[in-house]
């Protein structure tokens, strides 16, 4: 076993992402979350391994190619001539570095902490296979990660081909509010200190890039005091948005749900609304409401935390197509879930190989 600041060396970018805007080139530069542009310099001649130091997505570690840079959100970590890079960037990966993280409003990790991390050394040899087969089983990850998103994108296409875009309007439609499809209820407060009843319940942390849950017995389960009231039970086709959050990006997000029998509530920091009208049905609807226009429709208000609201909501003017149209859409849409549930299962299973692999070769 080694530490890791015995097997590699650390190195700092003092780039901020605001400088960047009139600097371009042929050199990628990458934030935490990927990819930012190509600007006209690089700060590391061979790859390297980049880990998130500040803010969201703290620990998060890539390998990254020759002439590139990192903004200063970012840390890099330089591999030692007797370690292979792949191998050094699962090795942190499994890691967890997140878990050094301080800091109460912009969360930080640094070397000097991580750095006592231990792994396994092998021969250089061991370490190139050990890489290889890991190489391997991420790329069919991401490999199905892809197909997920282009599926994702062909129902977006196929909203489009079909209906335009809704705040356009170019088939002109026909619009209603949307309180007149249905009606708007804010989700429950409760206390840490209720308990007897127990109920799954969704809340914002569970939207992700969803478009329906239909098994809510895998949500977070509270306990409260009594049994909610019908008004903040979900049914079958609601659609609940996120009403609040620090991140502006999830506020206006939608999903549709379907509990079955499972007793489900919903989180104060969310809005749910329940179609009550026969002339619009739920996935043309959802797909409405996920469209990037209706989304700025959204737009969130307050200073920090956005906010959604009621007003907001039921303002919001819904096209109404013909409903065999939209049935149409609805039949294209369910094949597609169909597809998607399979490559999920598949992506699960993978992913659980991973996870297996990394605590035989790591620990």
């Amino acid at each position: 076993m080694a530490r890791l600041g015995d097997v590699c060396q650390k190195a700092t970018s003092n780039i901020a992402q605001k400088d960047l805007e009139n600097r371009n080139g042929e050199y990628e530069i990458y934030g935490a979350s990927g990819f930012i542009k190509k600007v006209d310099f690089y700060q590391q001649e061979n790859p390297y391994i980049a880990v998130v130091k500040d803010g969201a997505g703290i620990g998060r570690v890539m390998k990254l190619p020759a002439k590139t840079s990192v903004i200063g959100t970012m840390q890099y970590i330089i591999p030692n001539n007797d370690i292979d890079i792949s191998y050094l960037a699962y090795a942190m990966e499994n890691m967890n570095l997140a878990k050094y993280y301080t800091g109460a409003t912009i969360p930080h990790i640094y070397f000097k902490d991580y750095q006592k991390e231990e792994l396994p050394v092998p021969s250089l040899e061991e370490q190139r296979k050990i890489a290889a087969v890991l190489d391997k089983i991420s790329d069919l990850i991401a490999k199905r990660r892809q197909q997920l998103e282009k599926l994702d994108l062909l129902v977006k296409a196929r909203f489009v081909e079909m209906f335009g875009d809704p705040v356009d309007n170019p088939k002109q439609w026909e619009t209603k509010g949307l309180a007149e499809l249905g009606e708007c209820k804010n989700g429950m407060n409760f206390h840490t200190e209720d308990s007897g009843i127990d109920i799954h319940c969704l809340g914002v942390g569970d939207f992700k890039d969803l478009s329906y849950i239909t098994d809510t017995s895998m949500l977070p389960m509270i306990s409260l005091d009594k049994m909610p009231s019908n008004e903040y039970l979900l049914q079958n086709g609601d659609i609940v948005f996120v009403r609040s959050n620090g991140n502006k990006d999830l506020v206006g997000r939608s999903i549709a749900v379907f509990p079955d029998q499972i007793p489900t509530t919903f989180s104060g920091f969310c809005i749910r609304f329940r179609l009550k009208s026969s002339i619009v049905q739920t996935d043309y609807l959802l797909r409405t409401l996920k469209t990037d226009s209706v989304r700025k429709k959204m737009g969130g208000r307050g200073a920090n935390i956005q906010n959604l609201n009621q007003k907001i909501l039921s303002d919001l003017q819904i096209p109404i197509p013909p409903l065999d149209l939209q049935n149409q859409f609805s039949a294209f849409v369910e094949q597609i879930e169909k597809t998607k549930i399979s490559i999920k299962e598949s992506l699960e299973n993978m992913e659980t190989l991973k996870k297996a692999l990394m605590q035989e070769y790591f620990g």
